[in-house]
């Protein structure tokens, strides 16, 4: 989803969100997207060391959709997260999560869990949380490509806004 999975790099989230900054508020950041199609929590880690030589100030953790797509042991996807938020305030960087639900394709327990991860996460790291990145996007047709499941151009455009309401304040 950050990626921008199937539109081009300037229509996704990330980069609108640095338009929108710079357009509407006068606020100039540069933005890193770091994320790989297709990528589970389990690359979080090594992803952020990566990055860090950029010395950012913040980090916006959008990760574990995969996971859970995949039934992913939610201990280790929890463990994932865990270490990498740990390194990133280890590092002074301001963290936000980015909550992510999923189908109930894998039984009600393990859908109910892996919303939880994300709330438990924020709450043992104090962490900016957004609840659901893709709140207003998901299971809206006309908000994503056919797949279904990534959002379109107009998607990404919605996510932006959902995640400036938590990122403006840490700017």
């Amino acid at each position: 989803m950050t990626e921008g999975y199937g539109i081009a790099k300037e229509k996704a989230y990330p980069s609108i969100v640095k338009r929108n900054l710079k357009d509407n508020e006068n606020i100039e950041i540069d933005i890193i997207n770091g994320s790989v199609s297709g990528s589970t929590t389990a690359s979080a880690t090594s992803r952020l060391k990566w990055f860090l030589r950029a010395n950012p100030s913040i980090l916006v953790l959008a990760l574990g959709a995969n996971d859970g797509l995949r039934g992913i042991n939610l201990d280790s996807s929890k463990a994932n997260l865990s270490k990498t938020i740990t390194l990133a305030k280890k590092k002074g960087l301001k963290v936000v999560l980015a909550g992510m639900y999923i189908p109930p394709n894998y039984g009600v327990d393990y859908t109910l869990k892996f919303k939880k991860m994300y709330q438990e996460l924020h709450k043992k790291f104090n962490v900016v949380l957004i609840p659901f990145l893709l709140e207003g996007v998901a299971a809206n047709s006309k908000l994503n490509q056919s797949d279904g499941i990534h959002p379109n151009e107009l998607g990404h455009e919605l996510m932006a806004k959902n995640i400036l309401k938590y990122l403006r304040p840490l700017l």
